[in-house]
């Protein structure tokens, strides 16, 4: 796990030194050492800028920027894969002298360009240039486990793993893309391509950039889609033939993140994610894995007492730790800075603690992310498909008018009828799916998914916003034929996971210089998940069905029944007691005249119903602290 970070600059400003201070504002990500390349040509520089995380091949012949003939190459992630495919290139007369998993992609470029990410089994962001046909190409794993931005303005072009790179270039210009703001707001992160500045992305998971210094021209290309997987036939096989298989990729996704030149652990949470990626390590591993739990005082956020259980049962050596509220509440300053945008995911909290603890005593730590969005795990599922039944039962003249009438009923009389102070946001909501014509399940997933409609964000912002384009519209690329299930884990797949998930992970841990792995995200896994008939991942309201029969062949049953627990803080509870002061520093009236972006009266609502108890806007005051805390790290 690294960092990575360059340019390719058109008006010849850039320098040496401006390279390495892009480079080493990312020591975080890798402290055991750094790197650069600078070229200077006529019409243009190129910079390549590398910090290390020594994982495979400690030595420094494994340091990058990596040269192999006209082949200059930066890499962050792992190629879990990569002694098989260097025995391949081996037997086709390659030859090498070092022990890392860089040095093979190198020697893969050569022989098969572009299709040489067919052959690989890993988690990466890598950036290789060709300095003697000036060609850059940047891919980024399947799944986004791993992160890119990249910026094209004015004749410069930017690329790093994190955002914090582009501030350090004097010619970057950071302005607000207004759309990302309305995207934070609805959701509580922002999606692929998107990023919060104007010019500025993120690439897409499954696709590389060209970039051709001649012509000056980039082109953006899909190499894999999860979409391809879920639009094929589904298998006929039977449930145990399933379940077999399953195992089996299972096994070796876990044994291919356990390779390593440094101490591995796991993070354990007790839930069925966790519990089978420990469960099949200690199956096969003959000596005891190391696994890290959280604890909190607060009955409802602790779930290190079922972890415990797991962990004893197992036979893993184990390590808890029970947080103080002092601890976590230290987190939150931080955030702001290792997101690099606004992200409204409180659970970064939590993650970034365990990785804390891991970090004492090793390098490496896998966390058992994507099986709710690969066996459907949560509750929004049965949830969405019940409702797109019940709306289906009402024809569309009569759910039109309804909709529309029900849009205008005064908050006053509906908390009157209701007695719910959330009514006029439930209203909305309810509102607007019921003007739907087609109520598929990706709509309610939507409807479901957004914290705040588009109406009712007209009326926070000062500007005028148009909804951006996302993963959600595009539900149009899946067959009609496929199920409404795995609609819905597809979209999922396709935003909540990378955009949400994957960069809490990667930033939390990365914060502590801990690399986290990634096995349930083994290509190999959805490829094969999305291809099973959909009563396989929920039979009736049984949810992550597959997934729960393997587990219980190693986990009593009883020792993991129990309710779905969100690995979560009581952030709230604390910004209504002790970390009410927030809200003087940064939701003040000044605070927001800084920007303007805000209705003064908007935001005033929202505070008062926060303050008053109401759960209802808890998500919405946290999105305005986050934003509010982000803007004040990177633009004042």
């Amino acid at each position: 796990m690294c960092g990575l970070t360059g340019f390719i600059d058109f008006n010849n400003t850039s320098s040496k030194d401006i390279l390495q201070q892009c480079t080493d504002v990312m020591h975080h990500r890798g402290p055991d050492g750094n790197g650069y390349e600078f070229f200077q040509y006529e019409q243009f520089q190129v910079g390549l800028g590398h910090r290390r995380l020594s994982i495979i091949d400690l030595s420094t012949a494994a340091s990058q920027p990596m040269w192999y003939k006209n082949f200059c190459i930066v890499f962050n992630g792992e190629m879990y894969n990569y002694a098989e495919v260097k025995t391949i290139l081996e037997k086709m007369g390659h030859q090498f002298i070092t022990h890392s998993d860089t040095e093979v992609m190198l020697h893969a470029w050569e022989e098969w360009g572009e299709k040489m990410i067919d052959y690989f089994i890993g988690m990466f962001v890598f950036i290789l240039f060709d300095k003697d046909k000036k060609e850059m190409y940047c891919f980024r794993d399947r799944a986004g486990v791993k992160p890119l931005y990249y910026y094209w303005h004015n004749g410069l072009f930017l690329f790093a793993s994190e955002l914090k790179c582009f501030h350090k270039h004097p010619d970057f210009k950071k302005e607000i893309n207004h759309q990302a703001v309305h995207q934070f707001f609805q959701y509580g992160y922002i999606m692929a391509p998107l990023a919060i500045f104007n010019h500025t992305h993120k690439l897409l998971p499954g696709h590389y950039l060209k970039f051709t210094c001649a012509t000056k021209e980039f082109s953006i290309n899909k190499y894999w889609d999860v979409y391809d997987s879920y639009n094929k036939p589904k298998l006929d096989i039977t449930e145990q033939e399933a379940k077999k298989h399953t195992e089996e990729l299972l096994i070796s996704a876990c044994k291919y993140r356990m390779v390593a030149d440094v101490p591995v652990g796991v993070f354990l949470s007790g839930g069925y994610d966790s519990t089978a990626v420990t469960a099949l390590l200690q199956a096969h591993q003959p000596e005891k894995i190391k696994t890290y739990t959280i604890g909190f005082f607060e009955d409802d956020h602790n779930e290190a007492v079922y972890a415990k259980k797991v962990a004893t049962y197992l036979k893993t050596d184990h390590t808890e730790h029970y947080c103080t509220t002092k601890e976590a509440q230290e987190i939150i300053p931080n955030i702001p800075y290792y997101c690099d945008e606004p992200f409204g995911d409180s659970s970064i909290i939590p993650t970034t603690l365990v990785s804390q603890l891991a970090r004492k005593q090793v390098t490496v730590a896998l966390s058992a992310d994507a099986g709710d969005e690969i066996f459907a795990g949560y509750h929004k599922y049965p949830l969405a498909l019940d409702l797109v039944k019940k709306m289906n039962a009402f024809p569309y003249f009569i759910k039109r008018p309804a909709g529309k009438l029900l849009k205008y009923i005064p908050d006053a009389l509906l908390l009157k009828v209701t007695g719910h102070s959330a009514a006029s946001i439930k209203k909305q909501r309810f509102s607007n799916i019921l003007q739907q014509k087609s109520s598929t399940p990706v709509i309610m997933d939507i409807l479901l998914s957004q914290v705040y409609t588009n109406d009712q964000l007209q009326d926070l912002f000062t500007h005028t916003t148009t909804k951006p384009w996302s993963f959600f519209d595009s539900e149009n690329e899946l067959k009609k034929s496929l199920g409404d299930l795995d609609k819905l884990l597809a979209i999922d797949y396709k935003t909540y996971l990378p955009d949400d998930i994957l960069v809490k992970v990667d930033r939390a841990s990365m914060s502590t210089s801990l690399e986290g792995r990634e096995p349930l995200l083994d290509h190999r896994i959805i490829e094969f998940a999305a291809q099973l008939p959909e009563h396989f991942k929920m039979k009736g309201i049984n949810k992550k069905y597959l997934l729960k029969e393997i587990v219980h062949d190693y986990v009593p049953k009883e020792m993991m029944e129990r309710p779905k627990m969100g690995f979560g803080v009581p952030v709230f509870d604390w910004l209504r007691n002790d970390l009410r002061y927030y809200a003087d520093e940064y939701l003040s009236d000044a605070a927001f005249e800084i920007h303007g972006l805000f209705k003064k009266e908007a935001v005033q609502h929202i505070m008062i119903n926060f303050y008053k108890g109401d759960r209802n806007y808890n998500s919405l005051f946290w999105y305005l602290l986050m934003f509010q805390m982000w803007h004040k790290r990177w633009m004042e």
